[in-house]
């Protein structure tokens, strides 16, 4: 698409919210759903009409390519959750698409059928995947940090290899998607904050941060790139200026940052040419103490500050909204509330 397509949503005031979980659990079978690309496609759809937007944001579901890396090293899927790796063999594994994947392709073929509605795909980013193949990433990112590297520690060897594995499963799943009429792709990276990179560290310098983030980022955009496909960058976790700064570099179509971050402050190191999108507190929508009074209220604060920067934005979600058992009126009350501010 245009850069100037999502200046255009922006500029007409759109606002959505990432709520694909919140219509899909409306289906009886639910779990069916995610196997089944037409009706999972059909659900993204309707998650696009419900919410009155012309992107169609698929599933946020942040576990398939672990479940694929897995897969290929023959884990069972029970284990999958728990597993963590110890060690990895120098050797690639042919890695293959799950069921749920293919699902996935079959869905974003699905919505490519309807006019005026932008197919996006949807992935994990390769720092955030490795986070959940190892059962402590913290303290080797932090030994690479101080110098360490593969050859000298063990530990700084197994996250290097699982993240050289991940980029290259995240880069071919990415391809998939795009092969199957993909037009955008949102990368989610939330684990590239500050509980994994440690703040003393990062006052001396960004080193392992851009070797460890922003390059692998910089492989997956220049894909997109080549392929004429739409970067929307999302990271909900608690992050620093220098991080938006890097993440800013990327050039994406949108930037959607969690409730860490003002948004009419990143406007300073953010482009006009990149959309901001966010950041209301949904992850806190199924709290009784987050009234939709309040919700309204957040809303008008932050549409009246970001358009007080001038700054290309749209309303939305700091992440996807899931749908709670017991709580989804109340969730989709409150989504309409900023919805109709």
């Amino acid at each position: 698409m245009e850069r100037s397509y999502y200046l255009g949503l922006a500029e007409a005031g759109l606002r959505m919210p990432i709520g694909t979980h919140l219509v899909l659990q409306e289906e009886p079978d639910h779990a069916a759903v995610l196997l089944d690309g037409e009706r999972l496609g059909e659900v993204v759809v309707r998650t696009a009409g419900r919410f009155n937007t012309p992107l169609a944001v698929p599933l946020m579901d942040l576990k398939l390519e672990k479940e694929a890396m897995l897969a290929a090293r023959s884990i069972a899927a029970a284990e999958i959750d728990s597993f963590h790796f110890k060690e990895l063999p120098a050797d690639a594994p042919d890695f293959e698409l799950t069921p749920r994947m293919r699902a996935t392709l079959e869905a974003i073929r699905q919505v490519a059928k309807y006019p005026g509605l932008v197919p996006m795909g949807m992935g994990i980013g390769p720092f955030s995947l490795m986070t959940k193949l190892i059962s402590d990433p913290i303290t080797p990112v932090f030994l690479a940090g101080t110098g360490l590297t593969a050859h000298d520690e063990p530990e700084v060897a197994l996250i290097e290899r699982a993240m050289d594995l991940g980029t290259e499963l995240i880069l071919r799943y990415f391809s998939a998607q795009i092969d199957a009429g993909a037009k955008a792709m949102i990368v989610c990276e939330p684990a590239a904050n500050l509980v994994y990179f440690s703040p003393n560290q990062l006052a001396n310098g960004y080193e392992i941060f851009d070797r460890y983030v922003t390059a692998p980022m910089r492989r997956i955009k220049a894909l997109f790139d080549s392929r004429g496909v739409d970067l929307v960058f999302h990271d909900c976790g608690e992050l620093t200026t220098g991080m938006v700064q890097r993440f800013a570099a990327l050039d994406a179509a949108m930037l959607s940052f969690g409730c860490s971050r003002l948004l009419w402050e990143d406007t300073a190191w953010v482009p006009k040419s990149t959309v901001l999108y966010g950041n209301l507190p949904t992850k806190r929508f199924p709290a009784s103490q987050l009234t939709v009074a309040e919700v309204g209220r957040l809303a008008r604060e932050l549409l009246d500050k970001m358009q007080a920067t001038g700054h290309p934005f749209i309303l939305g979600s700091e992440c996807d909204v899931l749908s709670v058992p017991g709580s989804e009126s109340a969730i989709m009350a409150k989504v309409e509330a900023f919805m109709k501010c």
